[in-house]
């Protein structure tokens, strides 16, 4: 009976806590809002490329406060936070501007299942904006600085014997008051600059591992010698320990490679089924680490093979290549940005729809513009089929711009801290997203924002990654370095400038704007580069831009990106609107013009 009573109260609390949270705010919200549970929040496994078959979710209700920087950890705290949602977003259910002269304490609790006793215990982050700290149990076990990507501690010497344990992160984000990459986050949001994201915004989750592990799987195929190469790198393991990779094209085993710890993989695939958006084939690959005979640890992942390039055509001109042949590449500017959750999709089924209109629109690519998102949508984007231009989030400031022409002026010289923590940074998104077959293009400045040294970066990043194209500068500030040139133009294609040695390519035109009330994020100050009064109109002006850029792709384009794939707070210029409830376009007549554009270099 006491026990019955007992539970019946432990659930009364359950319900009450659960009832203290509720989106703040009144701002629109996406139809997936109504979808959360606070109690399973974004449940999918957040690592596809390296998935094991034990983890626990860390999402959810967590204490949180808001203090001055500096100060030690709160005794109180403010109130309950829905982590991975960013304390300035709707979801959070706090929606309070942090700023750079404050901190965000989290706090919760958590058990470590018993059956993970005698293996270690790996806590991960998808990703913190921007300087994490961590504690657990009272003893501060790690730092992280960077905001697009993951990071993990091994806390098993922290953990109590028995009973719960305590988690507490702190983090501090100047925005745009520091050097820190940040993309499109201002602490004075207007245009086409966004509200501010602090702190956690993917998912906290824990794994046990054993002490012999996989930490690490780079795969880079090579179509023209039917190999993937497959770096696995680990950690603990001893000389002798032994790493085997099995292939697999569906359930059958096509392929096994052994290898001791550390060494490369150059493993045969005989009849290579290519990946492409028109075939978007994956094999999958089970890892394994294996000391004295026994499997240590093993993950399941994937690759593909595919290539791009870039060669001459019969008419002289340089065009981008996807399997070795001459392939358009078309696709939205993508800002990845949500009315409710700011840097955070409120669900998994949220963050592929996006990519899904993408390929319902008839687009083959999607430019990531200056944002960096969680492992799952660029899976996504693998399983679906669609090629991505992967921007470095832009930071620090910007020297002068000049677009019309290559660059005559002198540089922004950065701090010696500052250019530390953006190759470092840059390095990170690299190998973070190295293994993915979507990402065919690296874009490390966009604009001038916070450009420097460019010839040298590029340099840097074309030798790091040589499988990949490196677009060294979208829109102006060129050199006659990297593998294109890339020219912005609105509202409609134009091309003023040509490059007879390299691809060139429209990195942004378009912006044509169309305010739909009750689907806005602010009621006034909304703008597009242009803007009409209904779907009819501006779909007439986006196929009249598409057959402009017809005739621009017989004198030299090789690929073009249109702004943008939704409205963004006051930007209203979307084939969708912020809250993804209306598609603003006549979609059939978008995917023709498109499909048009996409073939237009088939022979």
């Amino acid at each position: 009976m006491k026990k019955t009573a007992f539970l019946f109260l432990l659930s009364i609390c359950m319900l009450q806590t659960f009832a203290q949270w509720k989106p703040a705010g009144d701002k629109i919200k996406t139809s997936w809002a109504e979808k959360i549970d606070v109690k399973n929040v974004l449940p999918e496994y957040p690592r596809p490329m390296m998935e094991r078959a034990d983890w626990m979710n860390l999402n959810g209700l967590w204490d949180y406060s808001i203090l001055k920087a500096g100060m030690a950890e709160p005794i109180a705290f403010d109130g309950q936070i829905l982590v991975p949602f960013p304390v300035e977003s709707s979801l959070s259910g706090v929606m309070k501007t942090v700023g750079g002269e404050n901190e965000v304490w989290y706090k919760r609790n958590f058990k470590v299942p018993a059956n993970w006793k005698g293996k270690n215990v790996l806590l991960n982050f998808g990703a913190v904006d921007w300087k994490a700290d961590v504690w657990v149990n009272d003893v501060k076990i790690g730092s992280h600085t960077g905001g697009y990507t993951p990071f993990s501690f091994d806390v098993t010497p922290f953990l109590n014997k028995t009973g719960g344990q305590k988690l507490v992160v702190r983090v501090w984000d100047g925005t745009d008051n520091g050097f820190q990459p940040r993309g499109k986050q201002v602490s004075k949001p207007n245009g086409i600059w966004y509200t501010p994201v602090t702190g956690i915004w993917q998912t906290v989750w824990l794994e046990p591992v054993a002490a012999k592990r996989i930490e690490h799987i780079q795969t880079v195929p090579n179509i023209d010698k039917s190999q993937v190469a497959v770096s696995v790198q680990t950690k603990g393991a001893a000389y002798g320990d032994v790493v085997e990779v099995k292939l697999f094209d569906g359930s059958k085993e096509i392929a096994v490679s052994k290898a001791t710890s550390g060494e490369k993989l150059e493993i045969s695939v005989p009849e290579a089924k290519l990946w492409s958006p028109e075939s978007p084939f994956l094999y999958t690959m089970k890892v394994s680490v294996i000391s004295n005979g026994a499997v240590t640890d093993q993950v399941n992942s994937y690759f593909a093979m595919r290539k791009v390039s870039t060669k001459r055509d019969k008419n002289g001109i340089v065009r981008l290549e996807l399997n070795n042949k001459a392939y358009f590449q078309f696709g939205p500017l993508d800002q990845g940005w949500w009315p409710d959750g700011l840097y955070t999709a409120p669900t998994d089924e949220a963050l592929k729809y996006d990519i899904q209109k993408t390929k319902d629109f008839g687009f083959n690519m999607i430019r990531k513009h200056v944002k960096v998102e969680p492992a799952r949508w660029y899976t996504h984007c693998d399983q679906l089929g669609i090629l991505v231009w992967q921007d470095m989030p832009s930071g620090d400031r910007s020297p002068q711009w000049q677009s019309h022409n290559y660059f005559t002026g002198t540089e922004m010289k950065r701090s010696a801290d500052s250019e530390a923590n953006y190759r470092k940074e840059w390095k990170e998104i690299m190998d973070y997203l190295y293994s993915n077959p979507c990402v065919v293009t690296w874009v490390p400045f966009n604009e001038a924002w916070g450009q420097f040294k460019v010839p040298e970066i590029v340099e840097w990043t074309k030798s790091y990654d040589p499988s990949r194209l490196v677009n060294p500068a979208s829109g102006g500030n060129h050199y006659p370095v990297g593998d294109m040139l890339d020219l912005h133009n609105y509202p409609g294609p134009d091309m003023y400038l040509y490059d007879g040695q390299r691809p060139t390519v429209l990195g942004e035109y378009g912006g044509i704007g169309l305010a739909l009330e009750g689907h806005l994020w602010a009621t006034d100050k909304n703008w597009g580069y242009v803007q009409f009064k209904n779907s009819k109109e501006v779909t007439d002006e986006y196929v009249k831009y598409g057959e402009s850029l017809l005739k621009f792709i017989k004198a030299g384009f090789s690929a073009g990106v249109y702004t943008q794939t939704t409205d963004v707070e006051g930007e209203i210029n979307g084939l969708m609107t912020y809250d993804r409830k209306v598609i603003k376009l006549e979609e059939q007549r978008v995917r023709e013009i498109n499909q048009k554009i996409c073939k237009s270099l088939n022979e």
